[in-house]
């Protein structure tokens, strides 16, 4: 356990950006820092959203208004709303875009200025998913965290969440090596991230040109990410888009700590804050 009180230690008075705050880790990471460490100086907690009134209506329905919130609740009674204001800083943002698309240049440089530590849990987890929006999220989007890390003053570590089956469909015993830029799992040559942004950005403009409809354009989306993956000899869109992310990461990083985090399949609570608790189709 002394390895859990030192984590808890170190996240006193740190100030914590959460990318993707609106999803099933990312939740119980907000709750479980607020219930054991409630001396955490602030979490901003990045959310997909085009203003910060949609942001926060999102916190309140999506994040907070969840019953993983129960314990917290009762643990602080009439002062969990003023914990709530004290220690959360909603942004809306997307990390399609540079600078996290966050709008509000004050509160970018504000940001910058005082976190400590980025967690990046944002992803686009469906095996399937279009190929434009998984590169977006799960490859662009590990691009511009690490590019806007490098503007944060103090930060003192970027941990980034992955998945296991970055590595393929293996057996026996698999190494925690990171990939290389352009490495494959089944060795052929010639993957570039930047050509597989504009092959997928050419086939989304060739389709719009065609005058196909937003279904037939899901369709094809879809199969050029599938296809793409199983040339480099990944089974999906997801872990392939997910590979590259980290491709980019580790080519990006420079000197800067960072951490990537390959869970396994994530199912329901164990423990804390109560047993059971689950969230989506797992």
């Amino acid at each position: 356990m002394d390895h859990l009180r030192s984590i808890v230690q170190f996240l006193e008075d740190k100030t914590i950006l959460v990318i993707g705050a609106t999803g099933f880790l990312a939740k119980i990471f907000v709750e479980k820092v607020l219930r054991v460490q409630p001396n955490v100086k602030k979490l901003y907690l990045l959310l997909r959203a085009p203003d910060a009134k949609a942001a926060a209506h999102r916190f309140e329905n999506e994040v907070i208004g969840k019953d993983l919130f129960r314990v917290l609740k009762e643990m602080w009674g009439e002062n969990f709303r003023s914990l709530m204001a004290e220690k959360l800083a909603v942004v809306a943002g997307d990390i399609s875009f540079e600078d996290l698309g966050v709008q509000d240049s004050d509160l970018k440089e504000e940001m910058r200025g005082q976190i400590d530590v980025i967690i990046n849990l944002a992803a686009t987890t469906k095996f399937d998913e279009r190929y434009d929006v998984s590169l977006g999220i799960n490859t662009l989007g590990a691009k511009h965290v690490v590019e806007f890390a490098k503007k944060c003053s103090n930060l003192q570590v970027l941990v980034h969440v992955s998945t296991a089956y970055v590595c393929g469909e293996k057996g026996g015993l698999i190494k925690e090596s990171h990939y290389k830029m352009g490495e494959t799992l089944n060795g052929v040559s010639g993957l570039d991230i930047d050509a597989e942004v504009k092959l997928a950005r050419a086939k989304l403009k060739e389709l719009t040109a065609m005058g196909s409809s937003e279904k037939e354009i899901t369709i094809a989306m879809k199969d050029l990410g599938i296809s793409r993956a199983k040339a480099y000899g990944w089974p999906n869109t997801y872990v392939f888009t997910k590979a590259m992310g980290e491709m980019l990461l580790d080519q990006l990083k420079a000197d800067m700590p960072l951490v990537i985090s390959r869970p396994t399949i994530i199912t329901s609570t164990y423990m804390e804050p109560f047993p059971g608790w689950v969230e989506g189709v797992r």
